[in-house]
């Protein structure tokens, strides 16, 4: 079985898409489109990578990130940010906040799957 990637978004079009390419190239994808919760569901689904947006209903992906970083289970979890805002200050606030890669939208195919297999190596 292919590795495992928890995209955490909440754009219907983006999760379609994204979950579309990687499912495609042989990983499993499960989708989580709040930040209420996403913490303990990255926890209960122990993914080998998460694909995180930046801006989510009810926390912000900075928010879970920062979360992610202090739990010892999540501390070296692979993160991909994602957000279409992609000024210095937001690429500083992601490397600050330790993601393993920071994406704006709109990107490319060939950009999603270059970042998510050189971030979880076979």
């Amino acid at each position: 079985m292919g590795k495992h990637v928890l995209l955490i978004e909440d754009e219907p079009n983006i999760i379609e898409a994204i979950s579309f390419l990687l499912s495609r190239d042989g990983w499993r994808v499960d989708t989580h489109s709040n930040g209420v919760d996403a913490v303990q569901v990255v926890q209960t689904k122990a993914p080998d990578l998460v694909v995180l947006d930046v801006m989510l209903p009810g926390k912000s992906g900075y928010d879970i990130l920062r979360e992610l970083r202090e739990g010892a289970g999540t501390a070296d979890l692979p993160v991909l940010m994602l957000t279409a805002r992609g000024q210095s200050r937001d690429r500083e606030m992601a490397a600050r906040f330790g993601a393993s890669r920071f994406m704006t939208k709109p990107f490319s195919n060939a950009e999603v799957l270059e970042a998510v297999r050189d971030l979880v190596a076979p």
